[in-house]
């Protein structure tokens, strides 16, 4: 059974090797669990003795079949969590992150698989994000950032990019949701902003920064 720092690890090398799975830096672990790199080059050394990883020097850490494992039972822990705040306790999609980072390192399978059961087997979490089952599979939904579309483009918004408390609560503020449509009406070359129409009814302005933190999927 694996310590909660353990995971932690694991979960952070799996988010920074991205779909390539390339090597992670030691600096780049320590910036994501905001530690010394010191303290990662340890824990590293003791994750390849256990075979959760593989250190290479000057090419950085992977994450060796077992941890890859691991680490997607956090993800799928921590996203199915996420869903039950949101859903059944109404948290804000803003609020839920850290707790769920607490209940992730819940080590009851029985419990995951039930909770999963209760919520109807969902696909993604409330920021979009997809779920992965308990082979650790994921379902694959092409996605581009809003600023990829072009102008009389349909899309609909399936997640974003960024997940911080002020971008989260800027969104409610728009009420731009999950689920919400967004035609591209025009694009200024000046700043890279975009002009919008939301669920058919609502001009927006958002600008780059914005729209590149977005994830849509184009409407046929």
């Amino acid at each position: 059974m694996q310590t909660s720092t353990t995971e932690d690890y694991l979960k952070a090398i799996f988010k920074l090797s991205g779909p390539s799975k390339e090597g992670v830096s030691t600096n780049a672990i320590a910036e994501e669990l905001s530690t010394k790199a010191s303290s990662v080059s340890d824990m590293v050394k003791k994750l390849a003795d256990k075979g959760l990883v593989n250190y290479i020097k000057y090419q950085g850490t992977t994450l060796s079949k077992e941890g890859e494992q691991i680490a997607l039972h956090v993800i799928r822990k921590h996203r199915l969590w996420e869903v039950f705040l949101v859903e059944k306790l109404k948290f804000g999609w803003d609020e839920i992150h850290e707790i769920a980072e607490q209940l992730e390192h819940i080590k009851s399978a029985k419990l995951i698989d039930k909770l999963d059961e209760h919520l109807g087997y969902p696909k993604n979490d409330p920021h979009g994000d997809p779920i992965p089952n308990k082979k650790g599979e994921f379902h694959t939904l092409k996605k581009y950032k809003l600023n990829d579309l072009s102008i009389g483009e349909k899309s609909i918004l399936i997640g974003v990019s960024e997940d911080s408390k002020d971008f989260l609560r800027y969104l409610d503020s728009i009420d731009l949701k999950l689920g919400s449509s967004i035609e591209i009406l025009d694009f200024f070359q000046f700043d890279k902003s975009l002009k919008v129409l939301v669920n058919q009814k609502t001009e927006r302005t958002f600008s780059e920064l914005v729209a590149k933190n977005l994830n849509v999927s184009k409407e046929k």
